[in-house]
């Protein structure tokens, strides 16, 4: 925000010397012009003066104006750039900010400008000698680093690690998965309300449960257990079943007084999901108890006929009777007992070793595979890229591979074509379909492949196709387009449930790890002081901003984006943001949009600011606010808290008024103005989650100027903010 820039106090204090003195002058001439007159002379002189004191106090007025005007120029080409460039080299030396400054103002200015970039470069080349020096040092450390992230990357089990206050300091993609299932809101929040570094991992476990199990822990170490384990089972808000394995992260040895061989620095979670193998089990014993439990009435039912029919002289009628009887109990045993190995079988196939696995990497996989064992050229001819599989690859793999080969023995053909796509036949299935352009298939010729077993050159497998299809619980079957006069093979295979699914976009590898874990966090303490208290640099945050149709929340304008990120340990975390977009349930100004980039059609459809408000509540729990310019956009959630039934009651703080606070002589403080002094890229600047994460690095930029001012906590920038000028603007 560019305002009014404040004045200089030391010119003001030279303004009233200046009037001051030549005040005092005036009235000294007037005396000593009176003393050298007689009393009549002077009585005239006075009458003469008096009738022209207006005259005389504009002329005073245009001499101090003129003073003034002077003064104003001598500051702003003498005084103000060195105040400048001492704010702007104050930046240089107390942060990480590389930048040339701007030589402005006098010669001596201009070149003491000058002299400094030549320090600052210098004190540059140094730093990337010694950061030269610390790389090659810490190399070894950085690839068992590397090593460590790669393997929890990738590992298939949820594991989360947190210090002993139960605050998350290290999670895999795996884990960030499962909370995502657990989530009340996981189209909005995506579980980043439950899962985060910082995060307390007692808003998804009671803290009995864990304090249970690191007791327990804690015992095993005691009594000289090498690896000691704890388990326990619980339930999650969202109904499902998790069992917990707990192992112990032991503090380093001479880090602290005591045992390091039994003391914890923090634990271990290992999560695994079992409501689907609870429910199954359980299905299992009902099964079983209504077999035992039916079968047991049916024998007696049967003990007693017999009984009966062995006396000969039972009368014909009786006997058949009794007959009827036995037969109508061994047929009710006959069906349960089907009915019970129905359902084992099915059991059994769900036992088969399956996978979760993104339908556009088996078709890629399945072609390669082709085109390598037959050299037939494959096409792939309409894949729905979102849709994942369970299934046993290998298997699945082999059948497409089986099949084009006979194709190509039979009929000489010389191209396949592999499609997927969503079933018709419900949500839970998938339609795989191997294509050929040429002759059809006999029923018998394809009954023949499905029953025999598969084989391949030299190579041969125990399974048919009917094997694999039938223990993955599908179907399969030949069809003919006659239209397109082409034949294939369907598969009809089952579907990934949702909370199993992978986001894939969490194996996308960018320029640097996503940072899921900080292992800075072992070192903190139970936040046990009140949060002002707090120092600035132990704080969590939540650094937020927001596009709206126009900028007068209290006359109907909305809300029509959010987007936050959040800064933990001093470090922000990129990977962990919220954004969304609202359905502000108004028209969006056109003049608006070339600002925010946010048009009707993008915001039609998507959720309301209450459903979005709740979600974003969630997601900045437990830590303080920071936005630009943050009474605008907390105007905005204030006007919503009725509607919402959420209150944003954490502390509050302002880029905006930091800026003013430490740079106090610079001419702007726009959120661009101070990118530019701290020499941050500014990208995305007017939709919400550019502008967040901006103000997120502005905002780590002037924690140490903050410092260096003597405000380390945050009740002290809370109240120092408060006093600038900018503190005015309301809403």
């Amino acid at each position: 925000m560019a305002g009014p820039r404040r004045t200089d106090r030391r010119l003001w204090w030279l303004l009233g010397v200046a009037a001051a003195v030549s005040v005092v002058w005036l009235l000294l001439t007037f005396w000593l012009i009176g003393s050298t007159l007689d009393p009549q002379a002077r009585e005239v002189a006075w009458s003469l003066l008096g009738d022209r004191l207006v005259l005389v106090s504009l002329t005073w007025g245009m001499g101090m104006g003129a003073i003034a005007w002077g003064l104003k120029r001598w500051f702003d080409h003498w005084v103000t750039p060195s105040v400048q460039l001492a704010e702007e080299a104050r930046v240089l030396l107390r942060t990480d900010v590389v930048r040339e400054l701007r030589p402005k103002g006098n010669v001596e200015t201009r070149e003491l400008a000058k002299l400094f970039n030549q320090l600052v470069g210098q004190r540059e080349e140094l730093r990337r000698q010694m950061d030269a020096k610390v790389r090659e040092a810490a190399q070894s450390i950085e690839q068992e680093k590397s090593r460590l992230a790669a393997l929890m990357s990738e590992l298939t089990q949820s594991v989360v690690v947190c210090n002993l206050d139960g605050r998350i300091l290290l999670y895999n993609n795996r884990a960030r998965m499962q909370f995502r299932a657990m989530s009340q809101a996981p189209r909005l929040a995506d579980g980043a309300e439950l899962i985060g570094l910082g995060r307390s991992i007692y808003t998804v476990f009671e803290r009995r449960l864990v304090a249970h199990a690191l007791e327990s822990v804690q015992q095993r170490l005691q009594r000289g257990a090498a690896h000691p384990t704890a388990q326990f089972v619980t339930t999650t808000r969202s109904g499902q079943l998790l069992r917990v394995q707990m192992a112990p992260v032991r503090a380093v040895a001479g880090a602290e007084e005591g045992d390091a061989a039994t003391r914890l620095a923090g634990f271990v979670l290992m999560l695994e999901n079992i409501t689907r193998e609870f429910e199954d089990e359980s299905a299992r014993e009902r099964l079983l108890l209504g077999l035992t439990e039916g079968s047991r009435s049916a024998l007696a039912n049967i003990k007693a006929a017999l009984e009966m029919l062995d006396y000969p002289d039972l009368d014909p009628s009786m006997r058949e009777r009794f007959l009827a009887v036995v037969r109508e109990e061994v047929d009710g045993m006959s069906e349960r007992m089907q009915r019970l190995l129905r359902e084992s079988a099915d059991a059994l196939k769900t036992r088969w070793p399956m996978e979760d696995m993104l339908g556009a990497d088996l078709i890629a996989a399945a072609s390669r595979r082709i085109e390598e064992a037959l050299g037939i050229p494959v096409s792939e001819m309409g894949v729905d890229g979102h849709l994942w599989l369970r299934i046993e690859s290998f298997s699945i793999l082999q059948v497409l591979v089986y099949l084009s080969a006979r194709l190509r023995e039979a009929f000489d053909i010389r191209f396949v074509g592999l499609r997927l796509h969503a079933s018709s036949q419900g949500r839970q299935k998938v339609e795989l379909d191997l294509l050929w352009s040429g002759p059809a298939v006999s029923t018998e010729t394809v009954m023949g492949w499905e029953i025999d077993p598969m084989r391949m050159g030299q190579e041969a497998s125990a399974l048919s196709v009917r094997d694999v299809v039938e223990r993955h619980g599908g179907a399969f079957w030949f069809e003919r387009d006659r239209a397109s006069h082409q034949a294939f093979f369907r598969f009809l295979l089952p579907s990934a449930t949702p909370q199993d699914q992978l986001d894939s976009a969490a194996f996308v590898r960018s320029e640097s790890r996503p940072e899921y874990y900080d292992f800075d966090l072992f070192r903190t303490t139970a936040r046990s002081r009140a949060l002002e208290d707090m120092p600035l640099t132990e704080l969590s945050y939540t650094v937020f901003d927001t596009e709206t149709t126009g900028l007068n929340p209290a006359q109907g304008d909305e809300i029509i984006q959010i987007g936050a990120t959040r800064i933990v340990n001093g470090k922000l975390l990129r990977q962990e943001c919220f954004e969304q977009l609202v359905d502000p349930q108004r028209p969006i100004p056109p003049a608006s949009i070339p600002i925010h980039g946010i048009t009707p059609e993008m915001v039609a459809g998507q959720p309301r600011i209450t459903e979005v408000l709740q979600a974003f509540h969630a997601f900045a729990q437990d830590t303080v606010l920071v936005a630009h310019n943050a009474a605008f956009d907390m105007r905005f959630l204030q006007l919503k808290e009725k509607r919402s039934g959420v209150v944003f009651d954490q502390p509050v703080l302002d880029t905006l008024l930091l800026s003013a606070l430490v740079h106090p002589n610079q001419d702007s403080h726009r959120l661009e103005a101070i990118a530019e002094r701290f020499n941050v890229a500014v990208i995305g600047r007017h939709t919400a989650m550019g502008d967040a994460m901006v103000t997120a690095e502005v905002f780590l930029k002037l924690i140490p100027l903050l410092a260096e001012k003597g405000i380390h906590t945050l009740g002290q920038a809370l109240h120092a903010a408060q006093q600038t000028y900018y503190a005015r603007i309301k809403y």
